[in-house]
């Protein structure tokens, strides 16, 4: 017969035994975002709940369980840093969104070396599926170079031979700078001077007395979140829209809608994702906005979903164990499996890690025209895979092979 201690000994085991099982089978995924500083509205919430959507769709046959949790990073790369070697050394296998790219960039390396996966997405810089690509790394929705490809092209269609560029003082709006000049220069055209302003800025009366004293015929704003919303209001105070084309180089609904279509008609902008584009997409946006206020998902948030979605499907194919044992492998599997979802159209994962898909031209709408309060753009163009993106040859990741 067994005594007391032997039962007790015998529980004891048994118990970590079940948690041992319960923590092999449960997939841990972070979230580090701006939560609350000028880029939170392209990201926080929504992004979240996009997320949580693409778990709620893990079919109960998967055989694990899928744990999300957050922080704010504050726009601060040691604070970025900090959380995702806290969140690596606790056992989270991806840390996805990031909503800058110089965190992103400091955390691609941290994350390779612990062999984790990196589900970037809401950056900007097209270096991480470039010179900094890694085989632990996929990078999902937009990078500064499709931006400059699809938008720089079409304005230059329109004549916008000059531009000028006000920009953020950081990686991002420095590479969205570059791309597009390049791609100007490309056309024929020139840049005749820029100015660069840091994150939070509230005055950019210089900077835009300038623009228009340059005589460019492009205004190019590669500027996000709150700053560019600011940068825009002050534009029209300063009346350029009249003498000159101010181009939005990243510009979400979310923006048009707080600008209002009275002062953005007319602006070319570029999206891989827009809520109202077909059927599949208002499915989507269907299945969250119940959970968002109303508010229809955006491309960076739809990138949330798309991202974790197809990570988990790359984990059921390898099983949770081998996933967290290593996530070079979940990434080699997400390189083979298509991407499909009710996101993005046409996509993959190509050996660089760059999420390829179509991307659409849009202008934003008159007043007149939209019929809704999210109705925002008119379709204008559809640019494949092969023509949206920057090619594999141009990059430099050492994973790309001639």
């Amino acid at each position: 017969m067994l005594d007391r201690r032997h039962l007790l000994v015998g529980t004891v085991a048994m118990t970590l035994a079940s948690r041992a099982v319960a923590q092999a089978s449960t997939i841990r995924i972070g979230m580090l975002q701006d939560a609350s500083g000028p880029y939170s509205h392209l990201g926080g919430r929504l992004s979240l709940e996009c997320a949580r959507q693409a778990i709620l769709e893990l079919p109960e046959s998967s055989g694990f369980k899928v744990d999300l949790i957050s922080a704010d990073h504050h726009n601060n790369p040691d604070t970025g840093l900090a959380i995702a070697r806290e969140w690596l050394a606790g056992g989270v296998d991806a840390i996805m969104e990031f909503n800058n790219s110089a965190i992103a960039l400091a955390a691609n390396n941290l994350i390779r070396d612990t062999d984790r996966v990196m589900l970037a997405n809401n950056v900007g810089s097209a270096a991480l599926s470039g010179r900094f690509c890694t085989p632990n790394m996929t990078h999902w929705t937009f990078d500064t170079s499709m931006l400059a490809r699809v938008l720089g092209n079409a304005l230059c269609d329109q004549g916008g031979d000059s531009w000028f560029f006000i920009r953020a003082d950081y990686v991002f709006g420095r590479d969205l700078r570059d791309d597009t000049a390049a791609v100007v220069r490309l056309r024929g055209g020139k840049v005749v001077g820029e100015v660069a302003l840091p994150v939070g800025s509230t005055d950019y009366a210089g900077a835009l007395l300038e623009a228009q004293a340059s005589g460019a015929k492009v205004v190019a704003l590669a500027l996000a979140g709150s700053d560019l919303l600011n940068c825009i209001k002050q534009a029209g105070e300063f009346g350029l829209m009249q003498t000159q084309k101010v181009a939005a180089l990243i510009i979400y609904p979310q923006n048009v809608r707080a600008l209002g279509l009275a002062a953005v008609q007319g602006t070319y902008l570029t999206e891989s994702f827009y809520w109202d584009l077909n059927d599949r997409t208002r499915a989507f946006t269907s299945r969250v906005r119940a959970r968002t206020s109303g508010m229809p998902p955006h491309m960076g948030a739809a990138g949330a979903y798309s991202s974790v979605r197809h990570y988990l499907k790359a984990v059921t194919a390898l099983g949770p164990v081998e996933a967290k044992r290593s996530g070079r492998a979940v990434v080699a599997q997400m390189k083979q499996i298509p991407v499909e979802d009710d996101v993005l159209n046409h996509a993959s994962i190509r050996a660089d890690g760059r999420v390829v898909s179509d991307v659409y031209l849009f202008e934003a709408k008159t007043p007149a025209q939209s019929q809704g309060e999210w109705d925002l753009y008119n379709l204008r163009a559809t640019l494949g895979p092969d023509r949206a993106w920057r090619p594999m040859s141009e990059g430099g990741c050492s994973l790309v092979h001639a």
